[in-house]
């Protein structure tokens, strides 16, 4: 160019090339900044546009503010956002910032003026006005800010004149030292470090300027308090990370707490993040997730390809730097060259720091923020989804009609594997409850993760080529020999990648399935214990869980095979290019060899990481695919669903009232098109067999034809009166909650129109919105206080609230209760009895001021008194007058008094509608007992205001609430403090087998010295070409060479073997490492490269045994300790299971076994790896150098300081998030279980918002973690560097013979800094992962029921013996309690029962029934008293033996996944006929299908919430023969929980089991209160027959059930109260048997029936 005498650019040692470049560099950048300013035409502002489009924020800290839900009022604008900064601050920092602008502009241009006019070096004048033009633009800029935010232009503008002024300056040195230039001026100098401090200056403030500052909507106060520093932090704090110092130096010395960590920043939290993603729409979700975080992403991809690149100074500089110490003569220029070099490296890796700091930040956000975004848009979709949750399996039916029947049930899964297709666990639609919540849990988990990690994806090819580009300037051709490795072996990585993709597939369904299972069994616990299947439950569980582990050893051999491959993949490359290099006469020195080496090994990490984390990524695709699925699946429509409504229409007219017309409904199906009609979009869809799909747990599909009998309501066609009372009966399963269902829009509409107007902004006349309650059949409640489900999230109305609890009869209840309306209701009101639990949920139906009211049966789970009682106050009271009211009832005979309406379903049906009035006109009420003969008996009645007898009277203002805080049922979740205990490293060592530890710890310590070994070799190897009479590696001062072997033929290319054996054997030689003689290299060379080459092969076979051995104690581990704590949770007590949520058992199977499987083992290996890899790099410096000790005595002192604050930091955090993860799941499967009720409320936003609270709390400890860890990384890396750059000055200035220990030393303190980092993170993933053990090792020691069996005390096989026992059943003195600090919920109970007879348990909601019935069940061991059976004391027996010779059937029937002979008959004791003949009794089949069944699977009807057979008719009496319920058999399949069945048919298949059990004591506890009152007689009439010889303890609502019994016992607060016949009970005056049958206004009938039955069954 003419400049500088024609100097090269980069020839820095020249003044005028420094100068250059430290004047044009800043000029450039503000040329640059001032063209980008100008106008621009239309084309590039498109193009600039198009290219700034993804580099838009996705959500800025005042968008995220704005989104917010909070009144408009209190949102800040964006011009008021600086009002609260002082102004003076923003001037303050402006003039200092304009005064040494316009300063350094002014000297500079005077020192270009004087260059220019008194001297030739015209160049040097024009570089100072470049200087002056960039200090002039840094002064200007200043005024141009219109926002307090650091103007990073000016920023990176100091920066270029801070490192120019530190070049200059340098440069002025190095002329000094060595080239022995004159020294500058004083004047010269103290230019130069008066602009050095005014750069400093500058660079000072600009740093010290916040990112932002707090709006009018933050309390700055509590900025570093409550509130995260992160959105308010300085530039110095987000280059230095010391932002989050503060809650590091919180979590150093004291445990962290909820309340001490911050709260995310706006635009990380749930609520913003979700409405601005919900907002966005593409085509499909991946392309909504890039539009939301294509800026990070875009950043760290830049970020990521920045610190590849400075990556590979490291090994460039090192070669650098050996070059110059690996001479003849080191002189001070070659020295203060590696010096200068050794100082370019430590500042690369500084700017890498920053680079690493800021890519893995911008990952860590999109993470977060993908994370949240799924997991609340999940949630949201369930919220508008359709209900598929009772969709049966149908696969598993086929499958096991497939099987031979003498094939064992836990066999039946293992069958025909290998024909699955490969679509068959590919993603469908109609999810359960179980993988919806997997879907949150793992899939949204994955999906977050992929994006942290996927830099690698784009940084590892990157980083490959510039390997290799390195390497081939190194080894030239010779490089690219090794890499033919890599060819022939893709094709094996290809293969492995496909089947990891496929096995993934199965793993996840494997683990839905287990989860399923688990799920499944923890809900239904109690009846499990009941019946005593906890071990044929506990086989299913293992069934299952050994399938996954199938699909895990699959995965960990392929693991095991990906390691073999990218760990001896790179090894050959390098054994090869080696070899060829060698081979083709070249001389391998030390600074070739050990670059190479360094090369060889950076090229491994790309090599290794970029097959496992493209498998990583495929797995995240089908977890992506799997929630795209969900996300698309059918929803409910507008109408059903007021959170799908974005803005309120106005309601037309023929949408008012409630009803539906000339409407045809079935339940839920998904319909999944066939692929092969895709491809023909124009064929038309065949009319008649349409497929449809019904979609399994796991997300298998079965086709059916639609000529299969399918329950459906038809011609259904009603408008429920309005203001009015309707009633709604029909026999059981005929079709009354389907009615419901159909019009609360929960089934799907094939025809007609549902009638329907949900507006909660709307309000009629008597200020009720047009909205929905409902009760339904099986009452869904929160966890929470009794008070917080009544309210249920509505204004507290003090007046209205104390009304409700009284007409619903609560007050007795919540005086019974020590902490009233507070007490807290456990998991689906585990601590409530079945008529509580149905007056709460009646309660929260009345309380809102909702005009609609759907009450499904709420009367069948109280007693007969209490029935009264609400229909008096509640039904006939001012709190549903004016309302529109649907109850679904068999007590007709009570409510048809208040009634306006009838409706009664037959078959799916509605065989008979009208008015009360008109109907009874008619005649059709003649068969059901009106309201003239209950007022027949109203002389008999006594005062129904005084209520129930419990004393329910008028003076009570409200519930008795106690001043004391309300005792919890569930305890806030526990979490350790402080380290791991090593009790937990022992069980887990214990577990995997201490001998695989004892292989894995010493195959460690191998691989670490195989490393060394490798160093040591390649410095013999390069010293063999360099000194013929080599002498010990150690002794640095007797190194010799010879200078004259390149002249002894004057041909380089002649000096071959020849010569080097004329040498070697003339010249003694010296002895080698280890004491040998090594032969020459250049005569031998396949001797270096063999042992290379075996030194190599040994680490690889090696690190694979490390693998397998660490997969094998995993995989055995894994499963030891998920059947310990199966085991321990099957046998918990009930109080366990009744004070611990769901979410907390489910979490431990889930997630922390998840850990365990996974990532425990490798994590433990790697902390051992990185401790090795510490110490031998530490002592390999310490050896070399002992000097370095010194410094690295200090520095390791930061570093443990470091090192203690974040491992107490983040161990804290990560507990946390595990402990503040589970409410997010519990919450997600509570709202899943009752997501009608969510919707009829029209609570879905409430619930919305409730989940981002949660979501928002356990991300911010997920969070914090990773920052700490970013705040670890900065300062860790910034310390490695000094210290590599203290050992690099130390070998430079003390190693002077010895290139090759210099090497070693450079390379292990390299190894040595990583290796620190390293294992303080691996060690708090450990320590995470470990607390997934603790976690774990809790629910192994939680209280355990007696032992199932006590052999020494084994009862006979003929015990309980009914025949003529008189004493069957005696209780004595009997209290129990269900906690040592709870009241007394039985007191001084005795009484004794004969064999044979029936006896009835009677009482007032809560007075003890079911307590008493559970006792003798030994659900709870009594604290006095005892209860004798046949003459044994039940608690010196085992609860197996107890329980299997009883038989208990509880109001909640449970019923399970699997067949109805799976249910019936689980272990197969039976024959087909004796179940069909049980099914025929119970009248769940016809005589006529008896023997069609026995052959037939057919799907049963559907769930009560959801489900019962329904049709309709139309308006006036209609009747129907038509049957079109779906028929029952064996081979029927039942949904989870059975919930395709009504809640009167599971009662009456609870009933068959009881009669195929045939036990000699048989409990009922409200068995039959869900079932229509002419099926219960013929069920009662029934158990009479077919229980003849057995003791019957029967708890009962229904007076007329147990009327005709032998004797009953009345209960009042835990206490016997009446012990006698029921003929002498109803005489006896001022009885409590005597008032209930008093109150249900039918005492005649009652009277006669005990007469009757007192004659035909004298006392015995």
């Amino acid at each position: 160019m003419g400049l500088c005498n024609n100097r090269g650019l980069l020839e820095f040692n020249d003044a005028c090339i420094r100068a250059s470049w430290f004047s044009l560099l800043p000029f450039g950048l503000v040329c640059i900044l001032c063209l980008s300013k100008l106008p621009k035409p239309r084309l590039i502002r498109q193009f600039l546009h198009f290219l700034k489009s993804p580099l838009k924020n996705f959500l800025t800290l005042r968008e995220a503010e704005a989104l917010d839900n909070k009144p408009e009022g209190n949102r800040a604008t964006e011009e008021g956002n600086g009002e609260e900064f002082p102004k003076s601050q923003l001037h303050r920092h402006n003039a200092v910032l304009m005064f040494i602008g316009v300063a350094e502009g002014l000297c500079w241009v005077a020192g270009g003026s004087f260059q220019l006019y008194n001297t030739t070096d015209h160049w040097t004048g024009i570089l100072c006005y470049a200087l002056a033009i960039s200090w002039t633009y840094s002064a200007i800029r200043p005024l141009s800010r219109s926002t307090f935010s650091p103007p990073y232009d000016v920023a990176v503008l100091y920066l270029l004149f801070f490192f120019g002024s530190l070049v200059d300056i340098g440069g002025v040195l190095y002329d000094r030292a060595v080239l022995l230039s004159p020294p500058p001026s004083t004047l010269s100098l103290s230019i130069r470090s008066a602009n050095l401090l005014a750069i400093v200056l500058s660079l000072t403030i600009i740093f010290n300027i916040p990112s932002e500052i707090p709006s009018s909507k933050v309390d700055s106060q509590e900025i570093g308090h409550s509130l995260t520093t992160e959105d308010y932090a300085t530039l110095w704090q987000w280059v230095s990370f010391s932002w989050i110092y503060p809650l590091i130096k919180s979590g150093r010395n004291a445990t962290l707490h909820e309340k001490d960590v911050w709260t995310l920043s706006p635009t990380m939290q749930s609520r913003p993040l979700f409405a601005k993603f919900n907002a966005l729409h593409r085509t499909t979700l991946f392309r909504r997730i890039w539009a939301a975080n294509s800026l990070d992403i875009i950043i760290d991809f830049t970020l990521t390809i920045v610190s590849v690149m400075l990556q590979y100074t490291g090994p460039f500089f090192l070669k650098k730097i050996l070059d110059e110490i690996d001479a003849e003569e080191i002189t001070s220029e070659r020295k203060m060259r590696a010096y200068t070099y050794a100082f370019l490296a430590f500042f690369c890796t500084v700017v890498k720091t920053q680079s690493d700091l800021q890519h893995l930040w911008f990952s860590r956000r999109a993470s977060t923020r993908i994370r949240s975004e799924l997991m609340a848009s999940i949630y949201a979709k369930a919220l508008k989804r359709k209900d598929f949750s009772a969709v049966i399996d149908k696969t598993k039916a086929n499958d096991d009609q497939n099987v031979p029947k003498d094939v064992p049930k836990s066999h039946k899964g293992k069958r025909g594997g290998k024909g699955k297709s490969d679509t068959s666990d590919d993603a469908k639609p109609g999810a359960s409850t179980g993988k919806i919540v997997n879907l949150m849990s793992s899939d949204s988990n994955r999906i977050s993760r992929m994006v942290t990690i996927i830099f690698n994806l784009y940084g590892a090819p990157f980083e490959i080529i510039i390997a290799c580009t390195f390497l081939y300037q190194l080894l030239g051709p010779s490089a690219f020999a090794g890499f033919l490795v890599l060819i022939v072996g893709w094709p094996l990585n290809n293969f492995l990648a496909r089947r990891n993709v496929r096995i993934n597939k199965g793993i996840m369904s494997a683990q839905d399935k287990r989860m399923g299972v688990l799920n499944e069994m923890i809900r239904a616990i109690k009846f499990i214990k009941l019946f005593a299947w906890e071990e044929r439950w506990i086989d299913r569980a293992m069934d299952a869980r050994d399938l996954e582990l199938k699909w895990i050893r699959k995965v960990r051999i392929n693991q095991i095979l990906f390691h073999l491959l990218t760990t001896s993949a790179p090894i050959l490359v390098s054994i090869i290019s080696f070899f060829t290099y060698v081979m083709s006469g070249n001389e391998l020195t030390i600074s070739t060899a050990f670059t190479a080496i360094a090369l060889f090994s950076m090229v491994r990490a790309p090599l290794k990481v970029l097959p496992t984390y493209l498998v990583q990524i495929l797995q995240a695709q089908v977890a992506l695919e799997r929630i795209s699925v969900y996300l698309d699946e059918e929803e409910v429509t507008d109408q059903v669903s007021t959170f799908k409504k974005i803005s309120q229409p106005p309601n037309l007219d023929d949408d008012e009232g409630l009803g539906l017309e000339n409407a045809v409904l079935q339940w839920n199906e998904v319909i999944i098109p066939n692929k092969k009609d895709k491809a023909k979009p124009n064929t038309q869809p065949s009319s008649e067999n349409p497929e449809i799909i019904l979609v399994n747990e796991e997300g298998h599909s079965v086709s059916e034809s639609l000529e299969e009998r399918k329950f459906e309501l038809r011609d259904i066609s009603i408008k429920f009166p309005d203001g009015k009372l309707t009633v709604v009966t029909g026999p059981t399963a005929s079709g009354k909650t389907a009615l419901l269902m159909a019009v609360l829009g929960e089934m799907t509409l094939l025809s007609g129109r549902i009638i329907l107007s949900k507006d909660p902004n709307r309000v009629d006349e008597n200020g009720f919105m047009y909205c929905i309650s409902y009760a339904a059949q099986l009452p869904w409640l929160l966890h929470r206080s009794i008070k917080e489900n009544i309210i249920f999230g509505y204004p507290f109305d003090e007046e209205r609230y104390n009304s409700v609890v009284e007409c619903c009869a609560l007050l007795p209840d919540l005086e019974m209760l020590e902490d009233g309306d507070a007490t807290e209701i456990g998991a689906r009101g585990v601590n409530l009895s079945g008529g509580q639990k149905a007056r709460v949920a009646l309660a929260r139906a009345v309380y809102a001021r909702t005009k609609y009211v759907l009450l499904d049966d709420p009367l069948s789970a109280v007693d007969s008194h209490t029935s009264r009682f609400l229909f008096d106050r509640l039904l006939c009271g001012p709190l549903l007058a004016n309302r529109t009211v649907v109850l679904v009832t068999h007590h007709v005979n009570l409510v048809l008094p208040a009634a306006h309406y009838l409706v009664r379903m037959l078959d799916g049906r509605i065989d008979t509608q009208g008015t009360v009035h008109e109907l009874r006109e008619q005649g059709v009420l003649s068969d059901i007992e009106t309201d003239a003969s209950i007022q027949s008996h109203k002389n008999e009645q006594i005062n129904v205001e005084a209520g129930a007898p419990g004393d329910v009277s008028e003076d009570h203002s409200g519930p008795k609430i106690e001043a004391k805080k309300p005792r919890k049922l569930i305890s806030e979740e526990f979490r350790e403090t402080g380290g791991v205990k090593w009790s937990i490293y022992i069980t887990y060592l214990k577990a995997s087998s201490y001998r695989i530890w004892i292989i894995l710890a010493s195959v460690v310590f191998i691989s670490q010295f195989l490393g060394i070994t490798e160093k040591l070799w390649i410095r013999t190897w390069g010293e063999a070409y360099r000194n013929e009479t080599t002498t010990a590696p150690y002794n640095i001062h007797t190194f010799h060479t010879f200078t004259d072997v390149s002249i002894m033929d004057g041909n380089i290319a002649q000096f071959g073997l020849r010569r080097v054996r004329q040498i070697t054997d003339d010249a003694p030689r010296s002895p080698g490492p280890f004491g040998i003689i090594w032969p020459s290299a250049t005569e031998h060379p396949l001797l270096y490269i063999g042992i290379y080459a075996a030194i190599g092969m040994i680490t690889a076979l090696v690190s694979v045994l490390s693998v397998t051995a660490q997969y094998t104690g995993a995989l055995r581990a894994s499963r030891i300790l998920f059947k310990r704590l199966l085991i321990s949770i099957v046998r918990a007590t009930f109080r366990f299971h009744d004070t611990t949520p769901q979410g907390r058992i489910l979490n431990r199977f889930g997630k922390d076994m998840d850990t365990i499987d996974s990532s425990l083992a490798g994590t433990l290996q790697a902390v051992n790896s990185a401790l090795a890899g510490f110490l031998v790099a530490i002592l390999t410096v310490a050896v070399v150098l002992p000097y370095f000790c010194i410094p690295a005595f200090f520095i390791g002192l930061i570093y443990r300081e470091l090192a203690i604050g974040y491992l107490n930091t983040g161990r804290d955090l990560r507990r946390m998030e595990a402990t503040t993860r589970s409410p997010i799941y519990s919450h997600f499967g509570e709202m899943l279980e009752g997501i009608v009720t969510v919707r009829a409320f029209s609570a879905e936003r409430r619930f919305l918002d409730s989940l981002h609270t949660k979501i928002d709390i356990s991300t911010k400890m997920w969070y914090m973690f990773w920052m700490t860890n970013r705040w670890l990384l900065v300062n860790f890396d910034t310390l490695g560097a000094v210290i590599v750059l203290l050992t690099t000055v130390f070998s430079i200035a003390t190693l002077k013979n010895d290139a090759g220990l210099a090497a070693l030393c450079i390379t292990s303190a390299m190894a040595f800094t990583l290796s620190v980092y390293w294992t303080c993170r691996y060690w708090t993933s450990l320590e995470l992962d470990l607390n997934s053990v603790e976690r774990l090792i809790e629910y192994l020691d939680v209280p355990q029921e007696p032992p199932a069996i006590v052999e020494s005390n084994r009862v006979p096989a003929y015990w309980p013996s009914s025949t003529g026992n008189t004493e069957l059943l005696v209780v004595e003195n009997l209290e129990v309690k269900y906690a040592p600090e709870l009241p007394s919920v039985i007191s001084d109970v005795s009484f004794s029962l004969k064999a044979g007879e029936r006896v009835g348990l009677l009482g007032r909601t809560g007075s003890g029934k079911s307590t008493l019935a559970t006792s003798i069940m030994r659900f709870v061991d009594p604290t006095n008293g005892r209860i004798i059976v046949d003459g044994i004391d039940i608690s010196t027996i085992g609860v197996y033996d107890l329980r299997s010779k009883m038989t208990f059937i509880p109001q909640d029937a449970t019923l399970f996944s699997g067949t109805l002979r799976d249910n019936l008959d689980p272990f197969g004791d039976h024959t087909d006929e004796e179940c069909i003949e049980a099914l025929r009794r119970v009248r769940m089949t016809s005589d006529g299908q008896g023997d069609a069944a026995h052959n037939r699977s057919t799907m049963s009807s559907r769930n009560p919430s959801r489900a019962s057979s329904i049709h309709s008719d139309p308006i006036s009496t209609t009747t129907t023969n038509v049957d079109t319920r779906p028929s029952i058999s064996l081979d029927s399949q039942v949904a989870a929980g059975g919930t395709n069945f009504s809640q009167g048919q599971r009662q009456l298949i609870a009933m068959a089991r009881a009669l195929i059990r045939r036990s000699p004591i048989i409990i009922f506890d409200e068995a039959t209160s869900s079932i229509d009152f002419s099926t219960d007689s013929i069920i009662q009439a029934t158990i009479r027959e077919e229980f003849r010889g057995s003791l019957l303890l029967t708890v009962a609502h229904r007076l007329r059930t147990i009327i005709d019994y032998d004797r009953l016992i009345v209960l009042d607060k835990g206490k016997v109260v009446e012990f006698d016949t029921p003929w002498n009970l109803i005489n006896k005056e001022d009885g409590m048997f005597r008032n209930m049958c008093m109150k249900t206004g039918t005492f005649s009938e009652l009277e006669e029936a005990a007469k009757v039955a007192s004659l035909l069954n004298p006392p015995k």
